[in-house]
């Protein structure tokens, strides 16, 4: 086993990668004493002298561990009531899609509601994060930051004067002594996280770790720091729209599969509180290849406009995208249409997308898209009130989807006339019911 020697003091507990008279931290001398770590784990040998016991569980007091307000009522929602006292948060996202932004906002809001709040930066300087606090008015007393690549820094903050909140953005520009690689390597990654969320624990402040995503838009770095922290956020959307949907993978506190929708403003991130029609956006009903689909992500139905084109190709292998959906989805339902409905689709280019910036993956877009495509292929309008939701199966049936009478409410408080497997179980009820006995263009 591969092992290397570090040097711990035996006042405070802090480590340090070289021996030396004092202790760097509590100021202490001759107190640094080698310790042995396995290269591998990281993981030093047991020390005697510390000695960990188990707990009575009902002798635990639950107001010690009740969940703070955010100051942002629809995240409280998805949380779970709050921020709790020792968990461990994950956010990923794109570069620039507004984690850096949403994150400042939440700890302005909690300097003022409960105390201080500390934003360590990896990656922004000072003067930066303070231009920013001012833009977003978000100075006051309480808010702290730090800008720092050392993992220790922010070990020093637990130790000395724990936070209500401590960020770190984030956890691939951090390095940690008791580990070997660059700022980023899976070993590092793991060291530093584990050194966080283990002393955060310990001392009950909130941790909110920010973490790089991969060209497939997973978050960078192993597997692992997903499962050691207690909820996994997303922060997505397209950063040419003003729209961000902020989703909750994981979550020990509260609903998983839930979202909220913010809209970038120049003084930050702003909560959607009815996002039922927030995608639905200006539409011209007049116009063929567009459909209304009444679409439920995580808890919320909302309604999107699914837009489709259906146009002559003159290339030898015809061009299929989509944008907002599944490619593969797209590909099956083509199929499905070339066999169940006998149309010839060989010929044609064919877009589909779903407008807003939305991406979704709810099955129940299924028979919206179909209608999309079939109004854009007779270059036919739909009905100007109708609302589609279904899942297509191969053999051309159309099957209900989860939240079905959730769907209908909805579709009924806004005032559309739903299709759906109830009334139309077939897509070719469906032709039938939309286009009479039309054909293709040939």
């Amino acid at each position: 086993m591969k092992t290397k020697q570090i040097y711990r003091c035996s006042e405070c507990g802090a480590q340090s990668s070289v021996w030396a008279g004092q202790c760097p931290k509590c100021r202490e001398w001759n107190t640094l004493e080698p310790l042995t770590v396995d290269k591998k784990s990281s993981r030093a040998v047991r020390d005697p002298k510390v000695v960990n016991k188990a707990t009575l569980l009902e002798d635990l007091k639950p107001e010690d561990h009740q969940a703070r307000p955010t100051g942002i009522d629809a995240l409280d929602t998805v949380l779970g009531k709050g921020l709790v006292p020792g968990a461990a948060i994950l956010l990923g996202g794109e570069p620039g899609i507004g984690k850096s932004t949403l994150l400042l906002q939440l700890a302005g809001k909690q300097a003022v509601m409960h105390g201080n709040a500390v934003y360590l930066s990896g990656e922004e300087s000072l003067p930066q994060l303070r231009t920013r606090a001012d833009r977003l008015g978000l100075l006051g007393p309480g808010l702290m930051a730090l800008a720092s690549n050392r993992v220790e820094d922010a070990l020093d903050i637990l130790e000395s004067d724990p936070p209500e909140l401590l960020i770190v953005d984030s956890v691939q520009t951090l390095a940690s002594p008791s580990a070997e690689g660059i700022p980023g390597s899976v070993s590092q990654v793991k060291a530093v996280a584990q050194e966080l969320v283990e002393r955060t624990k310990k001392t009950g402040t909130t941790l909110i770790l920010v973490g790089h995503v991969t060209k497939d838009g997973q978050i960078a770095g192993p597997k692992l720091l997903e499962h050691m922290v207690d909820t996994v956020l997303y922060l997505e959307g397209d950063r040419k729209h003003f729209s961000r949907v902020l989703r909750v993978l994981k979550n020990r506190f509260g609903p998983s599969d839930e979202l909220v929708v913010f809209t970038m403003r120049d003084t930050g991130l702003e909560v959607v509180e009815d996002p039922s029609t927030f995608f639905l956006g200006t539409r011209d009903s007049g116009l063929s290849g567009t459909a209304v689909a009444m679409a439920v992500d995580g808890q919320r139905p909302f309604v999107v406009e699914v837009q489709a084109l259906v146009s002559r190709s003159y290339l030898s292998i015809p061009r299929r995208t989509a944008l907002g959906l599944d490619t593969n989805r797209l590909h099956l339902l083509l199929a499905v249409l070339e066999k169940r409905l006998r149309l010839n689709l060989s010929n044609y280019d064919i877009y589909a997308k779903v407008s807003g910036g939305l991406a979704t993956k709810d099955p129940g877009l299924d028979l919206a898209v179909v209608a999309a495509l079939l109004s854009s292929l007779f270059d036919q309008p739909l009905p100007e009130a109708a609302v589609f939701w279904g899942e297509v199966d191969l053999n051309g049936q159309v099957r209900p989807v989860t939240a079905h009478e959730t769907r209908l409410k909805q579709c009924d408080r806004l005032g559309y006339q739903g299709v759906h497997p109830d009334s139309c179980r077939t897509l070719a009820a469906l032709q039938q019911r939309l286009f009479g006995k039309g054909n293709a263009p040939t």
